[in-house]
């Protein structure tokens, strides 16, 4: 496996890795209402608007087999706003190395995320620690995540 940088013409690609492993890892916490309205419209606006918000982060893609297998971003602020990895992809050490360089290239004193259910014991796996249970609404959907935190 190999870590990158993000480019701008990656951004199908994640997408697509985005939709499927919400759809398929993110099942088993959430329901089939809950995974659409997370997933939401797939359209240009979208498209620019993640290319917008990924380029404004440290935004990184793990690769496999000349495969995106995974991706995440964080802002300078170490806000990491993205973690998905491929759902035939799971429990290889991926989602670990890429916060890991993530923390390693955002120097700051402590690292926030917004976590599914899904992925909160990985999080707390690495030394995050809840905040607070936050109830997110999208497209008019109630859902349940969890601002993490640790120290930088």
């Amino acid at each position: 496996m190999k870590i990158r940088n993000y480019q701008s013409t990656d951004i199908l690609a994640i997408r697509r890795l985005f939709k499927r492993t919400v759809l398929q890892i993110n099942a088993a916490d959430y329901t089939p209402q809950q995974l659409t309205a997370w997933i939401g419209p797939d359209n240009e606006q979208v498209a620019a608007a993640w290319q917008k918000s990924l380029a404004a982060h440290t935004a990184l893609v793990a690769v496999q087999a000349d495969q995106i297998v995974g991706f995440a971003d964080m802002s300078a602020s170490g806000y990491l706003d993205r973690l998905y990895v491929d759902a035939d992809c799971q429990r290889q050490g991926i989602a670990t190395t890429l916060v890991a360089e993530l923390e390693s290239q955002v120097d700051c004193e402590r690292y926030t995320t917004a976590a599914s259910i899904t992925a909160r014991p990985f999080f707390e796996s690495r030394g995050y620690q809840v905040v607070q249970a936050q109830c997110v609404v999208r497209a008019g959907i109630q859902m349940t995540n969890y601002l993490m935190a640790k120290p930088g």
